[in-house]
């Protein structure tokens, strides 16, 4: 027993260490405990007060338990019975109306945030619209107020209401961004969802889908990116401004029966695909693959071009079970069509 005590004791600072290590991590893109937004702020605060009440009724049961135990243990010698309380109508009273009072504050404060966070602002004329579809794997974003359609990069002004309306093009998935609030679903059959965001300050927040939705469900990400007003009016100028064809007549006509059958760029394709315009300078190729001209980079990035390279020569490799054909298998394209198209794309950037 005494081995046993030593070998524990030794353990504690190990522990109380590893807590302490545990603590100081995450991350203000992605962690729902370090909230960047009101819809996160108010859940979190949410989740400390049912903590704060689950542990306070956790010592207060504890230490009660601890002080009969000591208190009213059997002494030497004491043969007698303990005076027994089950007839007391004051205890019976008090250890049922205290958990009372206790549920009922943590309803009340669960019915107002759930209320105050599902509120619906789609109409609100100060609110900024997105209208989200998701897809296997990826996420699009179309502002219909602007005649803007965009894909994984979703640019927002900071202090500003968010109006989402959410749906699927596929199976159901949940849009989450965890540093800016909670999950909400996209479901299928024509169900369409709403919600709201709302970023105080510039950054780069990681979202992800929370609903298991294939192979691919861990690496379907997309990047809030909040900017300032000023910054997000000048987004929607450049999105919308003419790009630059490819120069070489060739790799044109490859790319433009190849890549805008499907995919847009600037004012030209179609919407099968992720809209490609100011694929340049996003943070990621696929959501996944991270870039070297992205802003957040909590993980070392590649060149665009790199990455771009890299998820035209094997999609599936990336990300397995996607709906995008293989560049290289089944459109045929070599190494050099490749090389120029990514070449092309990298150099198709919006300054905002």
């Amino acid at each position: 027993m005494m081995k046993r005590w030593k070998a524990g004791k030794r353990l504690v600072p190990l522990f109380v260490g590893l807590m302490l290590l545990l603590s100081a991590c995450g991350r203000e893109d992605l962690s729902a405990l370090r909230p960047q937004g009101p819809v996160a702020q108010g859940q979190f605060d949410l989740m400390k007060l049912s903590i704060t009440i689950m542990f306070s009724v956790l010592v207060i049961v504890f230490g009660i338990a601890a002080y009969v135990i000591i208190k009213f243990r059997r002494k030497p010698g004491d043969k007698g019975m303990p005076k027994q309380v089950e007839g007391n109508h004051m205890l019976e009273i008090i250890w049922t109306g205290i958990p009372l009072i206790l549920v009922l504050i943590l309803a009340v404060a669960t019915v107002q945030k759930v209320f105050a966070y599902g509120e619906n602002y789609w109409e609100d004329k100060d609110a900024i619209r997105v209208k989200v579809t998701s897809h296997l794997f990826w996420w699009e974003f179309n502002y219909p107020d602007y005649d803007i359609t965009t894909a994984q990069d979703l640019i927002i002004p900071t202090n500003k209401k968010i109006a989402f309306q959410l749906k699927t093009a596929d199976v159901i998935h949940s849009f989450w961004v965890p540093s800016l609030g909670g999950k909400t679903d996209t479901n299928t059959e024509g169900t369409i969802n709403t919600a709201w965001l709302e970023a105080e300050k510039e950054g780069v927040y990681l979202g992800k889908c929370a609903e298991l939705c294939g192979p691919s469900h861990a690496l379907m990400e997309f990047k809030v990116k909040a900017v300032s007003e000023e910054a997000f009016e000048n987004w929607i100028t450049a999105i919308k401004q003419p790009v630059e064809p490819i120069q070489d007549p060739a790799l044109a006509e490859v790319f433009k029966t190849q890549c805008l059958s499907c995919h847009a760029v600037g004012d030209q394709g179609g919407p099968m695909g992720p809209n490609l315009t100011g694929i340049g300078n996003r943070e990621t190729v696929a959501g996944i693959l991270i870039n070297e001209e992205g802003s957040n980079k909590p993980f070392p990035g590649k060149p665009v071009k790199d990455n771009l390279i890299e998820w035209l020569n094997d999609p599936q490799a990336v990300k397995p079970g996607n709906h995008m054909p293989s560049p290289k298998e089944d459109l045929g394209l070599t190494d050099e069509e490749i090389e120029g198209i990514a070449e092309y794309l990298a150099n198709v950037k919006l300054q905002y």
